[in-house]
């Protein structure tokens, strides 16, 4: 199975990608696009032929581009079912993808790097502004999983039930911005717990930023 990863050490959706993959496995060529260096290498037009959006992840597959980190861990999981990181319920696999899809719809997008640049290029606003904005949606998305993991979590260890999933693998990069991003995580103690259990596991550790060949 030849697996190619357009990546970013720092990129969170990237982080996500790397989580599934380790988690399940499955080796692959890491393919890094630094996203600041010379006005960012995910706008070339060699990438853009590759994901015409211009953000990593891309996952190349046998000859098959893949964007869009949600679908990609989706794929994964169809074509690698093992370990299972959806519920086998469908009420079950409705949660889970809930939390994942609060991270990648609600919080991180209005938290990334383009969101950033437009915010002080067009706007106008300071690293001041643009670090409190950051931090008030994150503040507010996490309010919202905080309650979700009390909810599903049977353990105190993972977000739903007694095993990783898709909601773990999206919770702990966004907890890695968080923490970058200077949010005071004491409101959220529930995620924090997750979170450090998650982190102490090698598939996790694998794909940590600072574990990355391209990291800074």
């Amino acid at each position: 199975m030849a697996l190619r990863l357009y990546t970013y050490w720092r990129s969170s959706a990237a982080y996500r990608v790397r989580i599934v993959l380790a988690l399940k496995g499955l080796a692959y060529e890491s393919v890094p696009r630094h996203l600041l260096r010379d006005g960012g290498e995910q706008r070339r037009a060699d990438y853009l032929a590759t994901n015409p959006q211009g953000l990593v992840p891309a996952l190349e597959h046998d000859g098959r581009i893949l964007t869009q980190s949600m679908a990609i861990c989706e794929y994964l999981e169809e074509i690698c079912p093992e370990p299972r990181l959806l519920p086998a319920d469908p009420g079950g696999r409705a949660a889970v993808r809930a939390m994942a899809l609060a991270v990648a719809c609600d919080i991180h997008p209005l938290n990334n790097l383009g969101v950033q640049q437009y915010l002080r290029t067009e706007l106008g606003q300071g690293d001041d502004a643009v670090a409190r904005w950051s931090r008030h949606w994150i503040a507010r998305g996490f309010t919202a999983l905080e309650q979700l993991v009390a909810r599903h979590s049977l353990d105190g260890r993972h977000c739903y039930g007694e095993a990783v999933t898709f909601a773990d693998a999206f919770l702990v990069p966004q907890l890695y911005n968080a923490r970058r991003a200077q949010v005071d995580l004491a409101p959220y103690p529930r995620l924090v717990a997750v979170a450090q259990h998650l982190e102490s596991l090698p598939a996790f550790a694998a794909a940590r930023p600072e574990a990355q060949p391209d990291a800074e």
